[in-house]
């Protein structure tokens, strides 16, 4: 006998279930050996994207590659395909980045 859980909208809500959840989409690159106004240049970019399309980025880097995560920066607001496709685009047009791989679209909370 199968017991499903239901719950209503206000725990849906608080658990960021079902119409509240928070879609998100990881990336990962190299970064090549460049000068500092090259790192610069890419950095202030990628800020820019960052800021006008509203997002929240986190960042991790070791020696070996940049990755993180992205999400809506807006309350209940999901990252959404355009998004994917800026930041892919804003990595492949810089020559200091390669090997771009962008995540699809997941749940922020539930499937990381």
């Amino acid at each position: 006998m199968s017991q499903e859980i239901t719950r209503n909208r206000r725990q849906r809500k608080k658990m960021h279930l079902d119409e509240w959840a928070i879609l998100g989409f990881e990336f990962s690159c190299t970064l090549d050996k460049a000068s500092e106004a090259d790192y610069g240049l890419f950095f202030d970019s990628l800020e820019e994207l960052v800021s006008s399309q509203h997002l929240y980025m986190t960042i991790e880097n070791d020696s070996e590659t940049f990755e993180g995560f992205v999400t809506s920066a807006d309350r209940y607001g999901n990252a959404t395909e355009e998004d994917r496709t800026s930041v892919e685009t804003l990595m492949n047009s810089h020559k200091i980045v390669k090997d771009v791989k962008i995540g699809k679209l997941v749940d922020a909370f539930y499937e990381l």
